[in-house]
């Protein structure tokens, strides 16, 4: 990423922007994936996400996080934070942007009480640098089709994690 670039809280953004650049990032049919069903209805938490601008102060890509819960099969709801999605304009990619908007993201969440974060991601990207992982996602569900080994959560203690449950929005 370019020492000229600057990430802004994305509630600094115009709407029809962050659309357009999703657009871009994961063409128009993204709407339709399993991950915008988990976090439906939801507004994303501003305090954790953000826009990446490059050096002519232009969108270059964005994060957003989401409450959401994994019900568990009692009806529990167990409190997470969905990260993403990680979006970057295709001719900003590989450039440091999605790397520096997951950090800005994952800083803010407070270390005192940090809730679970999940998200559908490439877990050999994510755990690399990261820590995600799919060892404790196994016996989780989601409203719609998923690849399994892709669904990822990062936790300072696992063991507070259910071994079963749907994830969905937060409504508490």
């Amino acid at each position: 990423m370019s020492d000229a670039a600057t990430l802004i809280p994305l509630d600094n953004v115009d709407p029809a922007l962050v659309e357009e650049l999703l657009d871009r990032a994961f063409e128009p049919e993204r709407r339709t994936r399993t991950a915008y069903k988990v976090r439906e209805g939801m507004d994303w938490l501003p305090a954790l996400s953000f826009a990446a601008l490059d050096a002519d102060e232009m969108l270059a890509g964005t994060i957003q996080c989401w409450p959401v819960a994994l019900t568990d099969p009692g009806g529990r709801p167990h409190p997470m934070i969905m990260v993403g999605p990680v979006a970057v304009m295709p001719d900003h990619q590989g450039q440091g942007y999605g790397q520096a908007l997951m950090a800005a993201s994952l800083a803010g969440i407070d270390s005192r009480a940090p809730l679970p974060q999940v998200m559908i991601g490439d877990p050999e990207y994510y755990g690399r640098f990261w820590g995600f992982t799919n060892h404790h996602t196994g016996g989780w569900n989601l409203p719609g089709p998923f690849e399994q080994r892709r669904l990822l959560v990062r936790c300072e203690n696992p063991a507070v994690l259910p071994a079963k449950g749907m994830l969905g929005p937060w409504r508490a």
